[in-house]
């Protein structure tokens, strides 16, 4: 099979996923409230409810009303958000603050890859040596310590001790030094905009300070599952045949590791890599909270005891396409890897 049928083939199978979810969706929103309350503010007027019911086809069969709900989606009409306090449509608000949202997520996607991976070909390469002993309590750490808790306690020591020692420390909360600097968003990626916009080093440095903190406390979870999946991996792929050939033929282990093993040792962890991009955008909820930070996790968190339903079934839609999309792309690079998954 041939690498664009194999992609045709996954963009195929995608459909029904996504459809399921907008039906899911679009039953949880008659189940959890009204559905009018997606279209419907405090501040409309009375008079103008019957006519937003006959618009929206409320009044209608639930099959008809199932199919207008999919047609104003397609249409990018995803009801209305209470909870900015402008009565803003929802799709305008998710495109104001996805770009803060995947900007963290992106950053902390990085750490955790960049040191996951590596720490799990150390762990493997020394086992039940001392490297390899410190890098499992750090991965068993990581996926034992609640998210929300962790990031109070990065702030309390990073953030506040420090400041109180005295010491150079990292920014308790904000996406930028509010005081400091003025940003006008152009793509909405301040560390994009502060360098080809704003022309502004010193703001993409201050932005990228701001990032440390909230992206190391949203990739730990991800870095420590990664490291233990690369370990695991990797332990499997070095007993195998070739392997052992490759180290008889006197090649150095690093280029048995790194040349031979690596590719191979991948596939299992690009599995997780792809689920965990989606998992840090719901991970994103509390770490926004804590950290202060202008994205879709906060007014997630915010909609929700607001019982905004348009803005949570609008939050949830983009989750499941955030959720198709890494697994489509996670399919991409499994064909790449390893060409037999084409053929298969």
């Amino acid at each position: 099979m041939k690498l664009r049928d194999f992609i045709l083939r996954r963009i195929i199978l995608a459909i029904p996923v996504v459809f399921g979810v907008l039906t899911i969706t679009w039953f949880l929103s008659y189940v959890v409230g009204d559905p009018l309350a997606m279209y419907v503010t405090e501040r409309t007027p009375d008079a103008a409810i019957p006519g937003i019911i006959r618009a929206r086809g409320l009044d209608q069969p639930l099959v008809v009303q199932y199919f207008l709900y999919l047609s104003a989606l397609f249409r990018g009409d995803w009801g209305v958000s209470t909870t900015t306090g402008a009565d803003l449509p929802v799709l305008t608000v998710l495109a104001m603050l996805f770009p803060a949202t995947i900007e963290l997520s992106i950053v902390a996607m990085i750490i955790a890859i960049v040191l996951g991976i590596p720490l799990g070909i150390i762990s493997a390469t020394r086992k039940d040596k001392v490297a390899d002993h410190i890098t499992r309590i750090f991965a068993l750490t990581g996926v034992s310590m609640p998210i929300f808790w962790f990031g109070l306690m990065l702030k309390y020591v990073l953030f506040f001790q420090f400041s109180q020692w005295n010491l150079p420390h990292l920014p308790g909360g904000d996406r930028y030094n509010y005081r400091a600097f003025s940003w006008t968003p152009t793509t909405g990626f301040l560390l994009i905009d502060s360098l080809v916009f704003e022309h502004s080093p010193a703001l993409f440095v201050d932005a990228l300070v701001h990032l440390v903190m909230p992206g190391f406390c949203l990739g730990y979870i991800t870095l420590a599952i990664i490291t233990r999946m690369m370990r695991s991996s990797m332990l499997e792929v070095i007993k195998e045949d070739y392997i052992t050939l490759a180290k008889s033929k006197g090649l150095t282990e690093r280029v048995v590791i790194y040349k031979h093993a690596l590719r191979n040792a991948l596939i299992p962890t690009v599995t997780v890599i792809g689920l965990a991009f989606g998992g840090l955008i719901t991970g994103a909820v509390l770490t926004e909270t804590i950290f202060n930070w202008p994205g879709l996790g906060r007014w997630a968190t915010s909609s929700i005891l607001n019982s905004d339903i348009a803005a949570i079934n609008g939050f949830t839609l983009l989750v499941a396409f955030i959720f198709v999309t890494a697994n489509f792309i996670v399919d991409m690079i499994y064909g790449v890897l390893d060409p037999r998954i084409r053929f298969g």
